[in-house]
């Protein structure tokens, strides 16, 4: 238990500092948004690309823990869909309420509590299998808001739900650093440690500029809906994943990594999606705080019943 608090306490500690730094218009939105650009397109992914392509793939890669990660997703959405419809909920707010139920905050969040409290190894394991579970996020995120949202007229093309889907970077990084490990290529001097420059900053400015992101505004006036997404976010999920581990008898350590990417709070880029589809961008902002927040707790939880 101590480890863990040791791990948890100064990721969350960083991520206020990042709200109190926003609150003293220190990290004004000027920097918050190039910020979080530069962490999300180059920083993230070149740590990703890097610790997989210098990773035995066939050592870390495990089709069973792939698929009892991403079985917990589609049953939570399907709770989800009976959730809204027993609190009558309005149907634009919906896919709103469904994305931010399963779409965990694993770039930002995830990878730093596994990288941080299980090292190089197990970062690179959490990598390897965040490529398949964003995959899965992303296609169900986008079919929940084009399905539920403020203009049902509005339609979306297979092609734009595919680039949607697939031109994620980390998606985009993960496979890159997949075909470089199976290719067995090495990576120059300079490319490589340019990776770890960049490296360095991803996961520290990652977690500042979650930080900003809190709105203790929007927590107060959406508290019953974040409170039913926090149970299914961080409480339902990891639970149903931690159960089908240990039905198809998974050792700690291929699964923990995999146990992290699921107990992440919801995602910020539900709110960009969100805004872009016509969502509730509102609940999103209110759900994305709730479940940064006391993720700092169920990570405890969950890192401590997964030990």
């Amino acid at each position: 238990m101590a480890d863990i608090l040791k791990t948890i306490l100064p990721i969350f500690a960083i991520i206020l500092l990042g709200w109190s730094l926003r609150r003293l218009d220190f990290m004004k939105e000027g920097f918050v948004k190039p910020a979080n650009r530069l962490v999300y397109y180059v920083a993230i992914p070149a740590m990703i690309f890097r610790e997989i392509a210098e990773a035995e793939l066939v050592q870390h890669f495990s089709l069973v823990l792939v698929a009892t990660t991403l079985v917990p997703l589609i049953l939570v959405a399907l709770i989800g869909l009976i959730v809204v419809r027993v609190i009558q909920l309005p149907k634009y707010r919906v896919g709103s309420f469904l994305q931010c139920s399963f779409h965990g905050n694993l770039g930002y969040i995830g990878l730093a509590v596994a990288f941080y409290f299980l090292g190089n190894e197990g970062f690179t394991r959490a990598s390897i299998l965040a490529g398949f579970v964003m995959l899965l996020q992303n296609f169900l995120s986008v079919v929940a808001l084009s399905r539920f949202n403020k203009e049902p007229e509005q339609k979306i093309s297979t092609l734009s739900l595919a680039r949607r889907v697939l031109l994620n970077p980390v998606i985009i990084s993960a496979v890159a650093g997949m075909a470089f490990s199976l290719m067995r290529l090495d990576l120059p001097v300079i490319l490589d440690r340019s990776l770890i420059i960049l490296s360095g900053m991803a996961l520290p400015l990652a977690l500042l500029v979650i930080g900003t992101s809190i709105s203790f505004e929007q927590m107060r006036q959406q508290l019953r809906l974040t409170a039913l997404i926090g149970a299914l976010k961080l409480l339902l999920l990891p639970a149903s994943g931690l159960i089908l581990f240990h039905l198809v008898n998974l050792q700690r350590v291929e699964y923990i990594p995999a146990l992290i990417l699921l107990a992440s709070p919801s995602a910020t880029i539900s709110y960009v999606m969100a805004t872009e589809m016509a969502g509730d961008a509102d609940m999103a902002t209110a759900a994305i705080s709730v479940t940064t927040l006391v993720s700092a707790v169920t990570f405890v939880l969950w890192l401590g019943l997964g030990s």
